[in-house]
């Protein structure tokens, strides 16, 4: 038997949001195949040539009364013919010519026919008018295999979206595959106009992306002057101490006259966030100067720079000489009738010494050479952005893997591109007046360097991101947060989503934080998360007609996300191994 044979079932009452159904005789299910089940869709007839179709909730075995047919009492000791299954329906929408409308303002009034919907019926609910919409599909539905669940792709990747799950239910499939379909989608001989970045902390998506422009720690350039004052504070500047005031304004004073002395425009044009390139080890020469510094004793502008003591008109004047190359000072002397004396300068206390070692340390760090190192120094702004768009070797994917990347400057890296990223849709804009190039900024493990935190070392890429998230759209910036633990990350973001694929939740406070997210007439759903095998979702949003169970369609190439088999592997063998080469690695990262 099919699942298009009728079942002898009717409406016993109407609500709202529930459609009451009476089956008398159990038979009847059996006629209708193995597939009735919480989940299948019905089919119930309406009065002229359309119908409802609705999703059966659940089903339990009660006493129907003549005088009341809405009632349920639990049935204990009565006779067979007095059996009746209740099934509970949640209303979908209506079908009339093939066309389906979501909605339930046309409920059946009953007593109703009952069937199980075909799947044509159902393939109707999920079918998108391909002359206004551009339809997008990477799922099926998992009651219905073959029913493909399309989406409008424009309001999917025009609007954010989000994939959650706990670790192993297939969150990493799931993004190449929505990923993988995009690229080709409608794609000709000719290379299309997708642009995605991808920041992938793991290291998974090279394998399933093999043509893509792969960028890692080795071959990243993110030159240190093109960091903004929060990232460049929170390189160099130690949480919590107590010189943090005076050290963030002398740095924001170095870098700012550096910048004004490199460039050829104006002073008053230039500020401490200006992309202008300026030397580092210029400002290693000043601090090192100012903490070592003597001067008149009456006059902190007169440095006493040994054999050739300056005056300088302003201070300025003064850092830009210091800037230059390390000096050496005369030894203090006190104040006579006759001489005024040389004493310490302003900075010569002590106060800066530790901030002077760490930037130093920073710079000379083998770890940091794709912000400090040569390549990085020299490198220009178009290459920068040409890199991380792809444009300098014609990808449509930028795959950034921060493996490598040491973590104390994880989220810096993340702030830095994501800000390039955003600017790059924004003056397109404003002053090209052009969004034909959108980009999609994948960001995997988002909670890892985007926690919901007030740790300053998190305030810049929590703006950046946060950014995009209020204000990318209108710029051609989208963004798609990928995270197992979504109650750790800032609510701004994921307030901003608009589209979620949710698939398996354990963690309680994940699934109360994704409930509170999600509309109210999908808790029912929400309750499911739990359950969801590797591969199935919740996919919800205003991309998709309605919030459904999906099956996500396997991709190819695959991530290289798989669980490590313990026991397959702790039953082979003893395997030797050489620690030499593996430390040799190792000390060299380091």
């Amino acid at each position: 038997m099919n699942d298009q044979d009728p079942v002898k079932a009717e409406v016993i009452s109407v609500r709202p949001e529930t459609i009451s159904i009476s089956v008398k005789q159990i038979r009847d299910l059996d006629l209708a195949a193995e597939k009735i089940k919480v989940g299948s869709f019905l089919e119930i007839e309406n009065d002229d040539k359309s119908s409802t179709l609705a999703v059966l909730k659940s089903f339990s075995i009660g006493t129907v009364h003549e005088d009341d047919k809405s009632e349920k009492k639990p049935l204990i000791h009565t006779d067979d013919k007095s059996k009746s299954y209740i099934l509970e329906a949640f209303p979908l929408g209506v079908i009339e010519d093939g066309i389906f409308r979501r909605g339930s303002d046309a409920l059946p009034i009953p007593p109703k026919g009952v069937k199980i919907a075909d799947t044509e019926k159902i393939k109707s609910i999920y079918k998108v008018d391909k002359t206004k919409v551009k339809s997008f599909c990477f799922s099926e539905l998992l009651q219905k295999r073959e029913v493909d669940v399309n989406i409008d792709g424009d309001r999917f990747f025009g609007k954010h979206f989000s994939i959650i799950g706990s670790t192993g239910s297939g969150k990493s499939n799931t993004t190449a595959k929505i990923l993988q379909n995009a690229i080709s989608y409608e794609r000709t001989d000719a290379e299309n106009n997708a642009h995605m970045i991808i920041f992938d902390i793991h290291s998974e998506y090279r394998t399933a992306f093999p043509d893509c422009n792969f960028i890692d720690a080795s071959s990243l350039n993110l030159p240190y002057w093109l960091l903004n004052s929060e990232e460049m504070e929170e390189l160099f500047l130690e949480s919590g101490d107590q010189n943090n005031y005076n050290q963030q304004s002398l740095l924001r004073t170095i870098i700012t006259e550096n910048k004004r002395a490199e460039s050829s425009v104006a002073d008053k044009d230039i500020f401490y966030d200006s992309p202008i390139k300026f030397e580092i080890q210029n400002i290693l020469n000043c601090l090192d100067n100012l903490r070592r510094e003597t001067v008149n004793s009456s006059d902190s502008l007169h440095s006493q720079i040994d054999g050739s003591p300056q005056r300088f008109a302003s201070s300025a004047e003064k850092i830009k000489t210091l800037s230059k190359e390390k000096y050496e000072f005369s030894a203090g002397r006190r104040e006579t009738k006759t001489d005024h004396g040389i004493k310490s300068g302003p900075f010569a206390d002590g106060s800066i010494d530790k901030f002077y070692t760490r930037l130093h340390s920073k710079v000379t760090d083998k770890r940091l050479e794709f912000i400090f190192g040569e390549d990085s120094q020299n490198a220009k702004f178009i290459d920068v952005i040409q890199e991380i768009t792809g444009y300098n070797k014609k990808k449509n994917i930028s795959i950034i893997d921060l493996s490598g990347v040491p973590f104390e400057v994880l989220s810096i890296t993340v702030s830095l591109i994501s800000r390039l990223l955003f600017d790059f849709g924004y003056f397109r804009k404003k002053h090209l007046k052009k969004t034909d190039i959108p980009l999609l900024v994948v960001y995997e493990e988002a909670h890892k360097y985007v926690p919901k935190s007030d740790l300053v070392k998190y305030k810049s890429v929590r703006n950046s991101i946060e950014r995009i998230a209020k204000e990318g759209r209108k710029y051609g910036v989208s963004l798609c947060i990928v995270s197992q633990r979504p109650s750790e990350i800032s609510e701004t973001i994921f307030s901003q989503c608009n589209n979620f694929v949710v698939m398996r939740l354990s963690n309680p406070n994940d699934q109360t934080y994704v409930k509170r997210l999600l509309p109210e007439n999908s808790s029912e759903l929400v309750g499911s998360l739990s359950t969801l095998g590797p591969g199935e979702a919740l996919l919800i949003g205003d991309a998709i007609v309605m919030p459904s169970i999906v099956k996500i369609k396997p991709c190819s190439p695959e991530p290289s996300s798989s669980d490590i088999l313990y026991l397959k592997e702790w039953a082979k063998s003893w395997m030797p191994f050489e620690f030499a080469d593996l430390i040799d690695i190792w000390e060299k990262e380091y």
